[in-house]
């Protein structure tokens, strides 16, 4: 095993040190609880999360119903009746679940998003190179909410800023829970959520995050929340990496030899040593084929 370089200490860091080294110790394969201190910050209050909600374009919001089944099809989720701004100052009653996507595109929150990934860039850098297409999201959920079982194709942190939350994460690159044909179908713009089956319940590892936990949840891990008897506001911190480039470009590879009955090949654990694949499925893609 090759020596990591040592975690410099940080000051008023919003991961502290012990924090970060959880996450070297982890990334970029494992699940970990770590803390943050982002807890009572002036952006990630209710009514400033409203105030962004109203101004962020509708294709960058997402919200509905929030007390649904492990399993749901993307057409059957139900809609509250509610606008956004509604269902955000309303949601200790109403029920409901709702995520803002890219709030990085506000300059307040992209420097948030900066701050945070800029004391865990050096260790990201180490295993698996620079950050690529960094984003953040923000989730808000009514009390007994559930967010099915599904996954992303992102390097992802999750930290807890309000209310508690308990999230079940499954290992990645199992094929049990998320078969071939699905992750090829994923990467080709299929919707993140997966079919639920109730023996895939002992795969998981529960988490129970309280403010200022956070997790770590590797590239398409698997993996469903339970909101607890409060609001729950989760602020997630996401990026892409050569590693997770390379395995959507091979999967996607797949996708196009199995349409034309051709075999597949394997996707490794590090798929961006498959050079050559690569390269295959990029001229086969510009030749448009």
């Amino acid at each position: 095993m090759t020596a990591h370089s040592p975690i410099a200490p940080a000051v008023d860091a919003i991961f502290p040190d012990a924090a970060r080294a959880a996450f070297a110790a982890a990334y970029p394969d494992q699940s970990t609880k770590l803390h943050h201190g982002l807890v009572g910050h002036s952006l990630l209050t209710l009514d400033a999360l409203a105030t962004l909600a109203e101004r962020m374009p509708s294709a960058s919001v997402e919200y509905n119903l929030g007390k649904l089944p492990l399993g749901v099809r993307p057409e059957d989720t139900p809609s509250n009746g509610l606008t956004l701004g509604e269902t955000i100052r309303t949601i200790d009653t109403n029920g409901s679940w709702a995520v803002l996507k890219n709030v990085e595109r506000d300059p307040a929150y992209a420097a948030l998003l900066d701050a945070a990934l800029a004391e865990l860039a050096p260790i990201v850098a180490e295993r698996t190179g620079p950050m690529l297409h960094r984003e953040a999201f923000i989730f808000l959920s009514s009390p007994a909410s559930v967010t099915p079982f599904h996954m992303d194709p992102e390097h992802n942190i999750l930290l807890q800023i309000m209310g508690v939350k308990t999230m079940t994460v499954f290992p990645a690159r199992d094929q049990q829970l998320v078969p071939a044909q699905k992750s090829e179908d994923f990467h080709g713009g299929g919707h993140r959520n997966l079919v639920w089956q109730d023996g895939f319940k002992a795969h998981g590892t529960a988490v129970r995050l309280e403010p200022g936990d956070a997790i770590h949840v590797p590239v398409k891990a698997p993996h469903f929340v339970e909101n607890g008897p409060t609001v729950s506001v989760s602020l997630s911190v996401t990026w892409r990496s050569e590693r997770s480039v390379a395995e959507g470009e091979l999967h996607s590879f797949n996708a196009l030899l199995r349409k034309r009955g051709l075999p597949v090949g394997t996707v490794s654990a590090r798929p961006e040593t498959q050079g050559i694949r690569r390269l295959v499925y990029r001229i086969m893609r510009k030749l448009g084929a």
